[in-house]
């Protein structure tokens, strides 16, 4: 099956996220995973993956979440999803408090909230044909008679752009697209609200890209769907989502409407991680300024005080290692930590 490399377009269609209500609502959310150590397994310390993070995320919108590598954004997306358990804070899903839920009751709630993973060859059991990998949401959580779950995942591998015919085919048979396409169709099967998109295109070719985005996209339109968009591509981000989140060393340092992001950031972390995007112009990446940080990101087990981002900030002062910046609301709607953003 042949399918045209489409091109990267924001679809005038897309849902006015922007005047929705929040489907998924964090408050204080925190993540630590203790350190042990010695004979006895004593605990010493613990790792701040994710540390006091308040957000929304709009029903119908797509928000990206960006940092370095170890940041903190894939934790959040599975805290996000209850496959972590958070230290403290609150989740709400549609107002419900979902952080302490346990048992049946968090049972429940997994059909509306699913995830897309960042390797398509390593979540797709080898062992098991694509129509079983699919149908394997719907026999877990005994929906529809086996003749209805077969016609289901035949409708599912359409929807993603592969023949229905290759339901009695292995993963290895097919492309890192197309292996990934299935991976959506798994993520559809139980027809969610919430999708987490963990890195869904780091692992395939460039060529192949834009297809997985504009299929994301398509979906969404005809569906309904919420994404948390994860990702390292600042430009894949910058065409897919409505609103952009900016992790560092577990803390969020700016969240913004994507144009306003990426054309004023005023967090000294975002304009960082804008400058090092390349900008398709022979004559402006010559003369663009880049913001080259200093020092490796600090340990998050002792990170350090106050504004987690000052031993590499490049406008640090006094008052950053003396105290943590507020999670603010600036007047033109965005949020900052950082005592100099105006």
């Amino acid at each position: 099956m042949t399918l045209d490399a489409p091109t990267i377009e924001r679809s005038a269609e897309a849902p006015a996220a922007g005047h929705a209500r929040p489907l998924v609502e964090v408050e204080g959310l925190a993540l630590h995973f203790p350190v042990y150590q010695g004979l006895l397994r004593r605990q010493v310390g613990s790792v701040k993956a994710v540390d006091g993070l308040t957000f929304d995320i709009r029903r119908g919108e797509t928000l990206g979440l960006v940092g370095e590598s170890g940041c903190g954004k894939s934790t959040t997306g599975r805290t996000l999803l209850r496959l972590y358990k958070p230290t403290t804070g609150a989740i709400r899903f549609e107002g419900r408090d979902i952080a302490a839920l346990e048992g049946e009751a968090l049972r429940a709630m997994r059909p509306r909230m699913q995830m897309i993973f960042q390797d398509p060859q390593a979540c797709l059991n080898p062992r098991m044909t694509v129509g079983a990998i699919v149908a394997e949401p719907l026999v877990e959580h005994g929906l529809m008679k086996p003749a209805e779950r077969r016609e289901r995942v035949r409708e599912l591998l359409d929807a993603v752009g592969l023949n229905p015919e290759y339901v009695n085919r292995y993963a290895h048979e097919f492309s890192g697209g197309q292996r990934q396409r299935i991976g959506i169709a798994r993520a559809l099967a139980l027809d969610p609200d919430f999708i987490v998109c963990d890195e869904p295109i780091a692992a395939l070719d460039v060529s192949i890209q834009a297809q997985v985005v504009n299929l994301l996209q398509d979906l969404q339109r005809k569906l309904g769907l919420t994404y948390l968009f994860i990702s390292h591509d600042l430009s894949m981000v910058r065409y897919i989502a409505n609103r952009v989140a900016v992790m560092y060393l577990g803390k969020m340092m700016e969240l913004a409407d994507v144009d306003d992001l990426f054309r004023a950031p005023k967090h000294p972390y975002t304009r960082a991680l804008l400058s090092a995007v390349p900008v398709p112009d022979p004559v402006v990446e010559s003369t663009r300024q880049r913001i080259l940080l200093k020092g490796d990101i600090p340990s998050p087990v002792n990170p350090p005080s106050g504004c987690r981002f000052r031993t590499r900030c490049p406008w640090a002062a006094e008052i950053c290692a003396r105290e943590e910046p507020a999670w603010r609301t600036l007047e033109d709607g965005r949020k900052v930590a950082c005592h100099f953003a105006e």
